[in-house]
């Protein structure tokens, strides 16, 4: 059995989708995006392509290691993701000619469901509260929000403020056995994201995400230090070197993404890499279905899994969701906030190409909003 084509497909709202087909006519999917540069890493995908083509598509880790290093400049978010969405499709392929979840090709499954969680927005603490509540009433037991919309590297007292209302109104709606993050998008400064931290320590958030930007791990220990709060990041790290600093300055919980970080190989030694420092791993994951089902294949079978972020009703996905381009949306309906054993073979999901297909000729060509400060000064989104 050989690779013998391989495509992209460009679909609405943001995603980007490849499809691998082998000799033997066993197809594997999977989804390697940069969100706002999908076009980008399709070329990448063009360009690794030329060695998977007449390769044995079963030598997944052969094949990580030439991707990955084959070239004398590596890593980086474009050349990751494309590794990455090569990666799916071919563990996609082994599960479907093994008979099996790509889960128990990692050695078995660990726990029989998943914990999810939502994404909840609302830019007042009223709407918060009815957005956190909607969500309840769905049987989520955990959900995640901004912590803040534009703000200030240094911000004021009013916008930490502001903060701890939107935060405080989420923990009414929820009561004390349930859970809600905040994610900081790496907007504040080092000191900035101290005060904020000990802001909100007294409301007891799940983690507190990206509080300081990748380029300023440095001072990570610090902001680590300054509460009791837990503190995530690992959205925009992409190899497991890359955890090094974040891990040694003793944060709680890791967010590598199964689009970015190198597919589900490199997320899989991401997250045992994590746990041999004590942290547990919250797949980043506000992509598509392919996506999705590649980060629950590692969550089913990662010890040191702590909850799984999806995309169903984000604000991006107005025109295509989850379910838009798969025949059965079972994997993907929560029972009680979780994902339940998905025992189908590969990703556990059946694409439906034809859809995917249509979807491809309209295409996109999302791009992340520019924001910036009342003073014309570059604002991080």
């Amino acid at each position: 059995m050989k690779i013998e084509r391989i495509e992209t497909f460009l679909v609405p709202p943001r995603w980007l989708f490849c499809r691998i087909e082998t000799s033997d006519g066993v197809v594997g999917w999977g989804e390697p995006v940069v969100e706002g540069r999908a076009e980008v890493v399709r070329t990448a995908i063009e360009t690794l392509s030329e060695y998977l083509i007449g390769q044995d598509p079963l030598q997944i880790e052969r094949h990580w290691q030439v991707l990955s290093k084959g070239g004398f400049y590596r890593g980086g978010p474009v050349l990751s993701s494309a590794v990455a969405g090569l990666d799916h499709a071919l563990w996609d392929i082994a599960g479907k000619v093994y008979g099996a979840p790509v889960a128990s090709l990692l050695g078995g499954r660990v726990r029989d469901r998943v914990r999810v969680y939502a994404w909840v927005g609302g830019d007042e603490p009223a709407a918060v509260a009815d957005a956190v509540a909607e969500q309840v009433e769905a049987g989520m037991t955990a959900v995640k929000m901004n912590g803040s919309g534009r703000i200030q590297p240094s911000p004021s007292v009013a916008e930490i403020n502001d903060i701890v209302a939107r935060l405080s109104a989420a923990r009414g709606a929820l009561g004390d056995t349930r859970d809600v993050a905040i994610d900081l998008h790496g907007r504040v400064g080092v000191a900035g994201a101290r005060r904020i931290l000990r802001a909100v320590e007294e409301l007891q958030p799940f983690f507190v995400e990206e509080p300081v930007l990748p380029e300023h791990m440095v001072h990570l220990a610090e902001v680590v230090g300054a509460s009791t709060v837990p503190v995530a990041l690992g959205e925009r790290l992409y190899h497991r070197a890359d955890f090094v600093a974040p891990l040694s300055a003793g944060v709680a919980v890791v967010q590598p993404d199964v689009s970015h970080a190198g597919g589900i190989s490199e997320l899989r030694r991401i997250a045992v890499f994590a746990d041999t420092h004590g942290a547990m791993v919250a797949p980043h994951c506000p992509l598509g279905p392919i996506s999705l089902a590649a980060s629950l294949q590692v969550a089913f079978a990662t010890p040191n899994f702590l909850i799984q972020e999806q995309s169903r009703g984000l604000h991006y996905n107005v025109a295509s969701d989850l379910t838009s381009y798969v025949t059965d949306p079972t994997p993907f309906t929560w029972v009680n906030g979780h994902a339940e054993w998905n025992p189908l073979p590969g990703l556990g999901i059946t694409v439906d190409e034809a859809a995917v297909r249509a979807a491809d000729k309209t295409g996109h060509a999302w791009r992340n909003p520019v924001w910036t400060h009342e003073d014309g000064s570059f604002a991080e989104w």
